[in-house]
């Protein structure tokens, strides 16, 4: 394992231990006061989902709902990515949105991310923006401009990018995954699931054991 990511892991422990069960925070501070209605919330996975790894043929599926602005995500992006790496061609990989209110932009990050997704660069927004995180999360200051700077740097269309960015359907694509997760019993992140089940870990074979035996079915 490379020593970056042993750090990494170290951190998401030490956090775990300081925030208590799970890396949960409070629901108070979840985003319940401005979530969309959905007809039906609870869905784990909508049509609309986005997907890191989609394996058709393929019955396990890892959720996460997470928060761009959380040093537990950050901290256990880099196991993400392991598990992708290792089992990219036999595990569907799903990620929503669950930006938590008390950090300052995270609905933001959200936002920039889905922006990015309309132009077909969901993933590397989504890798920006963890990469980046120690430069603009924790401030009570709007990442706006640092997030417009991603999107030109990737070469996206920024008049679109700035609609879309300020578009209110965005929030409310946004509002939808926090609706599911909140009926699905999602009270911080990173909140992961898998076929179903919450997972819950600390370390990276944590995750491994469980989608090795969600494998063997």
């Amino acid at each position: 394992m490379a020593p970056l990511t042993r750090l990494l892991l170290t951190v998401f422990v030490a956090i775990t231990a300081i925030i208590g069960a799970g890396v949960y925070l409070s629901v108070k501070d979840a985003t319940s006061s401005t979530s969309a209605p959905v007809d039906d919330p609870g869905a784990l996975v909508r049509d609309n989902s986005h997907r890191l790894n989609s394996v058709p043929d393929s019955d396990v599926t890892f959720v996460e709902f997470l928060d761009f602005e959380c040093e537990a995500c950050r901290a256990a992006f880099p196991m993400v990515e392991q598990l992708r790496t290792e089992y990219g061609d036999r595990v569907n990989f799903v990620v929503r949105y669950f930006p938590i209110q008390s950090h300052f932009n995270a609905q933001r990050a959200a936002r920039a991310v889905e922006a990015a997704a309309r132009q077909g660069t969901f993933e590397p927004m989504y890798k920006k923006m963890f990469e980046t995180q120690s430069q603009w999360g924790e401030q009570q200051v709007p990442a706006d401009a640092t997030f417009r700077g991603f999107a030109s740097e990737m070469g996206l269309d920024m008049v679109t990018f700035d609609t879309d960015y300020n578009d209110p359907a965005t929030l409310e694509r946004i509002n939808i995954d926090v609706a599911d997760g909140e009926a699905l019993g999602v009270r911080g992140t990173p909140t992961i699931f898998l076929n179903g089940e919450q997972l819950e870990f600390r370390t990276y074979n944590d995750m491994s054991n469980a989608v090795d035996q969600a494998l063997r079915g």
